[in-house]
């Protein structure tokens, strides 16, 4: 008789992952956050991929504009494990986004590790994108994206894992989107993209812990979410790893970096910053002194987060003439 399956990973208790394969995520979530909704936006939610059962949460400002809205995306964090459009946080976020910028926000879901290792999340963030597209060619589109908002004017902002994406989407769209067209993404805002490596940083190793991440948590992240055998120099993981594509040659449209100064992946997310800057791409970093991971996202509403509003709202005011 074989022996019984036992744990081989625990993920803050909501997923975990056993010696025979099967995978238990739990269904209830103890969120430290409440929503809060001021009323200030309405949301609703739209099926973007059939095949994959994939929702996405579009917003729409209350706030009467005679100009047309741009369209801003919105790519939740979890370490590619965790997280949804649903959780309050995001939910916040995105509500804040679209009452304060103001703008037509779209929070899309994408699959997640273990269950769908990466590129999966990948896959999805493009399958996002292009669910524009589509809505921008038809004769019938959703009402909240015909006449009131400019398909020229698209920002995709990443929190975390979310920023991971970003990133990618940044590099494989190119300067101006053109696979989109009608739609042109004119940058992207990275709030603390999650990026590994091997080799680990100085604030990784050294940073003070964080109430919701710390390095064994960035460590398990990249073990569930990497294709398996693979490390956290997965090309998808770390943009300048080994086996990663040299990046001096690629266009890419400019990239506003949010990072809180106690940040562990601190250092990882700075050094990124200074190599695109190095080798001559347009970024803005932005540091946010004896801040921690997710000070926006999980406090949108906050002093702080309208300083970061301002910061996003320069970006794409810059980046739309």
């Amino acid at each position: 008789m074989g022996s019984l399956a036992h744990l081989v990973e625990d993920c803050l208790g909501i997923i975990q992952v056993y010696s025979d394969g099967s995978i238990f995520r739990s269904e209830v979530t103890d969120f430290p956050f409440k929503v809060q909704d001021d009323g200030s936006a309405i949301w609703k939610d739209c099926l973007f991929d059939k095949k994959h059962n994939l929702y996405l949460r579009l917003y729409m400002p209350l706030s009467a504009s005679n100009a047309k809205l741009p369209i801003l995306y919105f790519f939740h964090g979890g370490g590619f494990c965790l997280g949804s459009r649903t959780w309050p946080n995001c939910h916040n976020c995105c509500l804040r986004l679209s009452s304060a910028l103001p703008a037509v926000v779209i929070s899309p879901d994408y699959r997640l590790a273990p269950e769908h290792r990466l590129p999966a999340a990948m896959d999805d963030a493009l399958s996002a994108v292009k669910w524009l597209q589509i809505q921008a060619l038809s004769n019938s589109p959703d009402p909240w994206l015909s006449d009131g908002v400019d398909f020229d004017r698209v920002f995709i902002v990443g929190d975390s894992s979310g920023g991971n994406l970003a990133h990618h989407l940044a590099v494989k769209l190119g300067p101006g989107s053109p696979e989109l067209s009608p739609v042109r993404v004119r940058g992207y805002v990275l709030m603390a993209p999650f990026f590994g490596g091997t080799e680990k940083t100085k604030s990784e190793v050294e940073g003070p812990p964080e109430p919701y991440l710390n390095l064994e948590i960035l460590d398990r992240f990249w073990r569930l979410s990497v294709p398996a055998g693979d490390t956290a120099d997965h090309p998808l993981a770390n943009p300048f790893g080994p086996h990663s594509p040299k990046l001096e040659s690629v266009m890419i449209d400019p990239i506003l970096v949010i990072v809180g100064g106690r940040e562990v992946m601190k250092d990882r997310i700075e050094d990124y910053a200074k190599r695109l800057t190095e080798i001559g791409k347009k970024i803005n970093y932005v540091e946010f002194q004896g801040k921690q991971h997710g000070f926006f996202t999980n406090d949108p509403f906050s002093d702080l987060a309208n300083k970061v509003l301002e910061e996003i709202k320069h970006f794409m005011s810059e980046n739309s003439k």
